[in-house]
């Protein structure tokens, strides 16, 4: 038989993890069976800021729509890694002012690219 030598410092760990595994199927089970079952049209029908449906809502979007969001999670996403070196401005020193210009230098690039093709007017 194998014995596994665990440490008891992570035997919390678990324990609170069986533990939440244990409430979410528990809760799970109770609204399982205490929720009312009625199914109907009106409650399976689509609603949104309390318009009614007119159409089909698979209309394609314009792939700018797309384009917009994904360069806005991109550039947001470059931006926060600013911020810890804003914070550590001082340890980092002259290498980290020169590293960080050249971050900067690449992430304005791709902004002014992005500008020039276009991208974010809208016809």
């Amino acid at each position: 038989m194998v014995q596994l030598d665990v440490d008891m410092a992570y035997l919390g760990i678990v324990a609170q993890f069986l533990a939440a595994l244990a409430f979410i199927g528990f809760t799970y089970t109770v609204i399982a069976l205490i929720t009312p079952k009625r199914y109907s049209e009106n409650k399976a029908s689509s609603f949104e800021c309390g318009i009614e449906t007119q159409d089909n809502a698979r209309v394609p979007f314009s792939v700018k729509y797309f384009l917009v969001a994904i360069l806005f999670v991109l550039f947001d996403v470059e931006v926060v890694f600013l911020y810890p070196w804003a914070v550590n401005f001082k340890h980092f020193g002259w290498f980290g002012l020169i590293e960080m210009a050249v971050f900067i230098t690449f992430f304005l690039s791709g902004f002014l690219y992005v500008i020039k093709r276009g991208v974010l007017y809208w016809d």
